[in-house]
């Protein structure tokens, strides 16, 4: 973790919280009332109130940050920072007194060093990586990237040109540039009212990284891991031909952590499985979470009687196109007996989720039978092996069958 990190008062307003954020790189900061934690102010907190003065108290702006202490074991940390979307979270001792700041990047770096995640069987980028996204055009506008703020937020988005080729990238540690573009002082002139109209009309060549960090195809997930680290980014793409065919986010590797480390439980319920959901734009709508938590529950069920699940990954991918309302769901699943993947295409959400647990628990259902007849098809041979073992046992078989009268 960071010792001493940098706080904020609930009076200070955002314009000093996106100072500090572009100062350090941050994504979120604690904010403190005499001493005492009282939430965290965000950069997505404050681009989703863009139309917010910079002069708004950041006590208006606070979410509330899992509470983590100094003995929290690590599979557990990475679960509460993917189940709250945070990418830090703060460390307090046992008088409830802010210890220090850990985050995603400090996960990270530890990765490397998890036997668990490491020799022959280890998982590759393309195992776990996500979807690319819907990327950007260097020559588009940075108006853009302001309906995609919450998606940068857990992966880079690629930048392309017009042969669709990678040639940068606009990553989550790269908002602070960002917020240059979304935020600039205001004065009461018209000239200055009309100027910051336009801030958002440059292009986003001019602020994308270059070149962007890639891994090819195959590459083990613990050495990306050591390649984020070294490269100090969130995100790096894996490639093929020049092309972007997945992202590989922390979040991603964080979710291999609690699926591959997370402890398991003797009986495996529906209540027990980390559920995470990426891309659904209407996750503001309470309802249609409730659905799919509905339909996701009773399709873990079915998955249950054939594997323990530990995590189950769900990604939304709209399509951009305006002729219709389609878009692909990727299912994930991390179980005792490896990793399954599914995916739908279709207008119905809630049907194309309902469909891929349909066909998760197919996969399961097949592999734990195909173990199952690997078994039954072993038991004779084993008994027959047992069974001349015993040289006694062996020569009444003989006599009985004429066996020792045929070697005569």
């Amino acid at each position: 973790m960071t010792p001493h990190p940098v706080t904020l008062s609930p009076e200070a307003p955002i314009s000093e919280a996106l100072g500090l954020m572009r100062s350090h790189g941050f994504h979120e900061i604690p904010v403190l009332r005499r001493s005492r934690l009282i939430g965290m102010i965000t950069f997505e907190s404050i681009a989703r109130r863009a139309s917010r003065s910079l002069a708004t108290k950041v006590e208006h702006l606070l979410v509330l940050p899992p509470l983590v202490t100094p003995s929290t074991l690590y599979p557990e940390l990475a679960e509460q920072l993917l189940a709250t979307g945070l990418r830090a979270a703060p460390v307090v001792g046992r008088r409830g007194e802010l210890l220090g700041v850990v985050s995603r990047t400090d996960l990270i770096r530890a990765m490397p060093g998890l036997v668990q995640l490491a020799g022959p069987n280890a998982p590759t980028v393309e195992a776990v990586a996500s979807p690319p996204g819907e990327g950007v055009r260097e020559d588009d506008l940075c108006r853009k990237l302001l309906g995609q703020v919450r998606a940068m937020e857990e992966h880079a988005l690629p930048v392309v040109d017009r042969k669709g080729r990678l040639v940068g990238a606009r990553a989550p540690e790269d908002l602070a540039d960002l917020g240059k573009v979304l935020w600039r002082p205001r004065t009461g002139g018209k000239r200055d009212a009309r100027a910051s109209q336009v801030a958002v009309d440059v292009e986003v060549g001019s602020i994308m990284h270059a070149p962007p960090i890639t891994v090819p195809v195959g590459t083990p997930a613990l050495e990306a891991a050591r390649r984020m680290s070294e490269e100090k980014v969130s995100s790096v793409f894996v490639v093929e031909n020049g092309r972007p065919v997945r992202v590989l986010g922390q979040s991603d590797l964080l979710g291999l952590v609690v699926g591959r480390i997370r402890p398991a439980l003797p009986k495996t319920r529906v209540e027990d499985v980390y559920v995470e959901i990426t891309g659904l734009r209407g996750a503001g709508d309470p309802g249609l979470i409730a659905e799919i938590d509905d339909v996701v529950a009773r399709g873990l069920r079915r998955v249950a009687r054939y594997v323990q699940p530990s995590l189950l990954s769900l990604h939304f991918a709209p399509h951009s196109t305006h002729r219709t309302n389609d878009l692909t769901v990727e299912a994930r699943l991390h179980t005792n007996l490896g990793i399954f993947y599914a995916s739908h295409t279709g207008w119905n959400l809630l049907a194309g989720v309902s469909g891929l647990l349909e066909e998760l628990a197919g996969q399961t259902r097949r592999v734990r039978e195909t173990r199952r007849n690997r078994g039954a098809r072993g038991t004779p041979r084993e008994a027959e092996e047992s069974s001349t073992a015993d040289p006694e046992l062996e020569r009444r078989i003989r006599t009985a069958t004429g066996g020792d009268e045929a070697e005569e």
